[in-house]
C-alpha cells in the first residue's frame, strides 16, 4: 500500500479496516456527485454526497437523545438541551478526527516517549477502547512529549477478541514505562480499555500501578452492547457473566486507586452510573460525549497533576 505508507508504516488491523471505510465513503460520495451531475442534478448530487459523509452525525444525535432517555432516573439526571447540543457538536468533531484520520492514518505518528534517563514522577500508560487504536490519544501524546513526560500507548488486538486477552499487551507497556521512570505508572483507559486494565490487575500485582483513570468505561456494562455480537462486546453487556466474574476476582479495596470520569451525555455507555465504581473518585463531565472524553481538557489537567506530584515509588515495587 504505497499511498498509505506515507501516513503510517505500522498499520494495525483496525487501522486498515478504518482506512477502507474512509476511502469507501469518499468514493461513494464522489460517485454520487458524478452520476447526478452528469444528469444535470447537481444540487441532488451535492446534497446526497453531504448526507453520505455526515450521516454519522445523525447517528450520534440519535445516540445522545437515547442516552438522555436512559439517564432520566440517574442520580446526575438527564442533560438539558444546551448540554446535549454541546456534547453532540463535540462528538461530531472528535469522531471525525478520530475515526477518519488519527486512527486509520496516524496511529503511530506520535511514538511512545520513553527517554533513557529516569525522571522524578510517574509515567503514563494509555489503553484505548472498543474499535479504537492508539491514534485516539494523538492530541494528548503530542503535548506530553513536548512536556517531557514519559508515556506508552498500546494497540489492543485482535480487535474483536476477549477482553482478558489484552493483558499481555498492557503488561508489556507497564514494564517499559517502569524501566524508563523507575516507578509504577499511572494508567489511563478509555471505554473498554478500563475493563482490560481491571482484568490485567486481577491477574497481576496491583502495586505495579500508582493510579488508574478510566474515561467512560462500562464498569457495569452498557445497554448498547446488546446490539453487537463480538466477543468483547458481549462481555460488556449489562451485568454480563464476565463482568460479574471480574468483580469476584477483585479485592474489596481495589477501586480506591481509581478515578472514573463519566457523563450523562455519554452516547455509548449508558446508564451514566455504569461508568462509576463504588469507592472510586467518580467525576461527572457534563456536556461531554464518549469519544470526546479522550480529549477533554479537565481530564488532561488531571493527568498532569498526577504525573507531576505522584510520589516516587521504589523501583523494586515494580519488576
Amino acid at each position: 500500500m504505497p499511498i498509505l505508507a506515507k501516513f503510517d508504516t505500522a498499520d494495525t488491523m483496525l487501522a486498515r479496516l478504518q482506512q477502507a471505510t474512509t476511502f469507501a465513503l469518499i468514493g461513494l460520495a464522489l460517485a454520487w456527485v458524478i452520476v447526478h451531475a452528469s444528469r444535470g442534478a447537481v444540487v441532488v448530487g451535492i446534497a446526497g454526497a453531504l448526507f453520505i459523509v455526515f450521516a454519522y452525525a445523525i447517528v450520534l444525535a440519535i445516540e445522545i437523545l437515547f442516552a438522555r432517555w436512559i439517564n432520566r432516573s440517574e442520580a446526575v439526571g438527564s442533560a438539558n438541551a444546551t448540554l446535549l447540543f454541546q456534547a453532540w457538536r463535540g462528538e461530531v468533531r472528535c469522531s471525525a478526527r478520530t475515526f477518519f484520520w488519527n486512527q486509520p492514518f496516524r496511529s503511530h505518528v506520535v511514538p511512545d516517549h520513553l527517554p533513557n534517563a529516569a525522571r522524578a514522577g510517574a509515567g503514563l500508560v494509555f489503553v484505548h477502547g472498543f474499535v479504537c487504536n492508539r491514534g485516539l490519544w494523538n492530541p494528548w501524546l503530542r503535548r506530553l512529549r513536548d512536556l517531557g513526560i514519559p508515556f506508552a500507548a498500546v494497540n489492543l488486538e485482535p480487535v474483536f477478541g476477549g477482553i482478558e486477552g489484552y493483558s499481555a499487551t498492557i503488561d508489556a507497556a507497564v514494564r517499559r514505562v517502569v524501566a524508563a521512570t523507575g516507578c509504577p505508572p499511572i494508567v489511563v483507559a478509555h471505554s473498554m480499555g478500563g475493563l482490560a486494565v481491571r482484568a490485567w490487575l486481577a491477574a497481576r500485582d496491583a502495586a505495579r500501578v500508582q493510579h488508574v483513570i478510566t474515561l467512560g468505561t462500562p464498569h457495569h456494562g452498557t445497554v448498547l452492547a446488546s446490539l453487537a455480537m463480538a466477543a468483547n462486546a458481549r462481555q460488556m453487556r449489562r451485568h454480563s457473566p464476565w463482568l460479574k466474574a471480574l468483580v469476584r476476582s477483585e479485592p474489596a479495596d481495589r477501586y480506591t486507586s481509581f478515578t472514573c470520569f463519566f457523563s450523562n451525555c455519554d452516547n455509548i455507555v449508558m446508564p451514566a452510573s455504569s461508568a462509576t465504581l463504588r469507592g472510586a473518585d467518580n467525576r461527572h463531565l457534563p456536556g461531554v460525549a464518549h469519544v470526546q472524553m479522550a480529549s477533554d481538557e479537565r481530564v488532561f489537567c488531571e493527568l498532569l497533576e498526577r504525573t507531576r506530584y505522584a510520589p516516587r515509588a521504589a523501583a523494586q515495587r515494580a519488576p
